[in-house]
């Protein structure tokens, strides 16, 4: 869930000097990620045992599919982040460095440190205090977990492996899962690129994206923990994101043919987001790539002829400039508002539609004042 700058042109053929200003943001990218954030908002509030809006009074009204369209597609959310993730940090090697093959590794490594550890650090020491405290939802419960476990594991981005072994991680620090799927692929790729040949490369990149699904197919349906948090398929969403970063860069579609991509981008998501139980059973198991193939149709359109923005899109996109403030912080008000809705209601399911509002604005001002105070930091690293 983590961001770089945007940038507003495909083709890219000569590299920018490493010092060269970060491009204008990328509008329609911008509103991509932040549709993506709100859906991993939502169904974190939404799940059955904290406020679900379907037994709610909203849930009277509003069709069951596009309350469960808006209320259980958090995970497949992700995988649009992870594919947008290999997106702008292949462009971004490709402008910088030339193309893949001559990327510095420095450059690379240097970025995501000062993007992802200046907030990352004081939210796991935020984290570790209340679960030293004893808050539920943060702190881990007697048996094989532990404080240090959590901790450890999140820096060193093994946090999938950990929970793998000892469970599900409390709900504070579970959101952890992705980040430590795309560092760990940041890590690695980077190398790969100096290593393979360019056709090896892209051959290996081909078969990691299609072997998605098989991938997660590797882990028995019991292991429940480890079949939604495996490494690599989220690196293959990931993979999905590198190649068509490497397409954008030898075509620019014309006018007419980015609307028909953007479209059918759209078609795509619309489809594995409203209708993802049919996907899966009638198309053979095929949602997932239904979204990475949407993700990268819309990525790939906006890429090469970047909309305007549009005033009533300006908070989405917004949300999705600051996506990785808003991941890491967003559960620390999800639960807070679960514990004050209990607290004065009970059980009683009525008006948890009544929350979503209140909770969004709260995520956001929380994720913006983060954003003001880590942006001297990240600056020209941003996507």
């Amino acid at each position: 869930m983590t961001t770089l700058p945007t940038t507003t042109h495909a083709g890219v053929q000569h590299a920018l000097p490493a010092g060269a200003p970060a491009r204008p943001r990328n509008f329609g990218i911008d509103c991509l990620r932040g549709l993506a954030i709100l859906l991993v908002i939502v169904h974190h509030l939404a799940l059955p045992f904290r406020l679900p809006l379907g037994p709610s009074l909203l849930g009277e009204w509003w069709p069951k599919r596009l309350i469960n369209a808006v209320s259980f597609n958090g995970y497949e959310a992700v995988f649009v982040f992870f594919v947008i993730s290999g997106f702008l940090i292949a462009t971004r090697i490709i402008e910088r460095d030339g193309e893949l093959a001559r990327v510095e590794l420095r450059h690379v490594y240097a970025a995501r440190a000062r993007r992802i550890l200046p907030l990352l650090l004081p939210i796991l020491a935020l984290l570790s205090i209340l679960a030293w405290l004893g808050v539920p939802g943060f702190a881990p419960e007697p048996g094989e977990q532990s404080i240090a476990g959590l901790l450890g594991s999140a820096l060193s981005f093994t946090f999938n492996w950990y929970e793998g072994r000892t469970g599900w991680a409390p709900a504070g620090w579970d959101v952890l899962w992705s980040l430590s799927i795309e560092e760990a692929f940041y890590l690695g790729f980077p190398l790969l690129c100096l290593w393979l040949p360019r056709r090896l490369l892209v051959g290996l990149l081909v078969l990691w994206a299609l072997a998605l699904s098989p991938l997660r197919d590797l882990v028995p349906t019991s292991d429940e923990v480890w079949r939604e948090k495996a490494y690599l398929p989220g690196m293959a969403a990931i993979a999905w994101g590198v190649l068509a970063a490497l397409l954008a860069r030898r075509w620019t579609p014309s006018r007419g043919q980015t609307l028909m991509l953007a479209l059918a981008g759209a078609l795509c998501l619309l489809a594995a987001l409203g209708w993802g139980e049919l996907v899966h059973r009638h198309l053979f198991q095929s949602s997932l790539y239904w979204m990475c193939i949407g993700a990268c149709l819309l990525l790939f359109a906006f890429q090469a002829h970047p909309p305007a923005p549009r005033r009533g899109l300006r908070w989405l996109a917004r949300m999705g400039e600051m996506s990785y403030e808003l991941y890491l912080s967003h559960m620390f008000v999800v639960l807070a508002a679960v514990a004050i809705y209990r607290a004065q209601l009970g059980e009683n399911q009525d008006w948890t539609f009544a929350i979503y509002l209140p909770v969004l604005v709260l995520c956001y001002a929380l994720a913006g004042a983060l954003a003001r105070m880590t942006a001297h930091i990240g600056r020209g690293v941003r996507r």
